[in-house]
């Protein structure tokens, strides 16, 4: 759970700071995947510490000379609401120690906000302004995060940036606690046992996006020229591709033979009912010319290739994974 990382223009250095939950010294993973994936390449750098230790945080900001971070840290809606307390003290926690210290030391921010800020007098297209009424204490929290980003810009000229993520879809990074998870979990299952029991129904539509397509917009609104990004800068609505829980099973079961998915909604299917379908991302695509490269077809061909290549040794062959040739996908 990525709490700092220095990007440096000549070759982009990378530090990491890690930190370890309160709870068992476990950690809780947001945004691995980004973490992984965001430079395609080791961390040049690693520190890990008990909570967030403002102090020790301060320290390495000077000690590594870091003039960005990505602020990846936080517990997920599901997550949250098991531990509404820890996820207050994560969420805001965390984000206001970075802004703090963004202050003092004129450091540019990555705050990633969520489709969680959403509530459900949101319409099914979510424009970029609109009423925010979460009902969980995820977007709550991610909320009062977009909130404070615009206060820090407004009355100390911090230049902090987010996106509102949708939910997020990777191969290397696995489930971390969040009401999307399902569009991961089905894949693990699918390629391992041929299953899959899925939390949301099969209409449940919901704004998604493939890991790959994930970094690069974070990385491409971080590159962008200050003085061309709007009021949205404190969280962009980012758009990939949206699909229903059923849609995602039929893809897959068109590739796999014999899968099969059923639906037996649970407690998540309140918070995913909350949120919209899709969102409009029109901003960002006039700011800094967004423009997703993964639809449902292509990112289930990319899960299904990848995930299978590293869990291959759990399924017996024979029930075959058929991938559309990489030429003819989108690039």
């Amino acid at each position: 759970m990525t709490a700092g990382i220095n990007l440096k223009k000549s070759g982009r250095d990378v530090v990491v700071y890690e930190k370890q939950s309160t709870a068992g010294g476990s950690r809780h993973g947001d945004y691995e995947g980004l973490e992984n994936w965001i430079f395609n390449q080791p961390m040049s750098t690693f520190f890990e510490s008990h909570g967030f230790d403002f102090a020790a945080m301060e320290n390495l900001v000077v000690d590594e000379n870091i003039g960005t971070v990505y602020h990846l840290a936080a517990l997920l809606s599901a997550t949250g609401e098991k531990n509404p307390g820890l996820c207050q003290e994560v969420n805001i926690g965390g984000t206001v120690n970075v802004l703090e210290l963004a202050r003092v030391y004129r450091l540019r921010v990555f705050a990633p906000s969520s489709i969680a800020v959403f509530g459900p007098d949101c319409p099914p297209l979510a424009p970029q302004k609109t009423p925010l009424n979460p009902t969980t204490m995820y977007g709550i929290t991610k909320v009062a995060g977009e909130l404070m980003a615009d206060y820090y810009y407004n009355v100390h000229g911090v230049d902090v940036r987010g996106i509102r993520y949708p939910g997020l879809i990777s191969w290397k990074a696995p489930p971390g606690g969040g009401t999307t998870d399902y569009a991961v979990e089905i894949f693990h299952d699918a390629i391992e046992t041929g299953a899959y029991s899925c939390f949301v129904s099969a209409e449940t539509k919901l704004p998604m996006m493939y890991m790959e397509d994930a970094i690069r917009a974070t990385l491409e609104l971080m590159d962008a020229p200050a003085d061309s990004l709007s009021s949205a800068h404190s969280g962009y609505n980012l758009s990939g591709c949206s699909f229903s829980a059923g849609e995602l099973a039929a893809s897959i079961a068109a590739r796999i033979s014999g899968f099969d998915c059923t639906f037996d909604p649970d407690e998540r299917q309140e918070y995913a009912d909350s949120w919209p379908d899709e969102v409009d991302d029109s901003a960002a695509r006039q700011d800094w010319a967004w423009e997703a490269r993964f639809g449902l077809e292509d990112l289930v061909d990319e899960m299904l290739e990848n995930l299978g290549a590293e869990l291959a040794p759990a399924r017996e062959a024979g029930s075959g994974v058929e991938a559309r040739p990489k030429s003819d996908r989108q690039n």
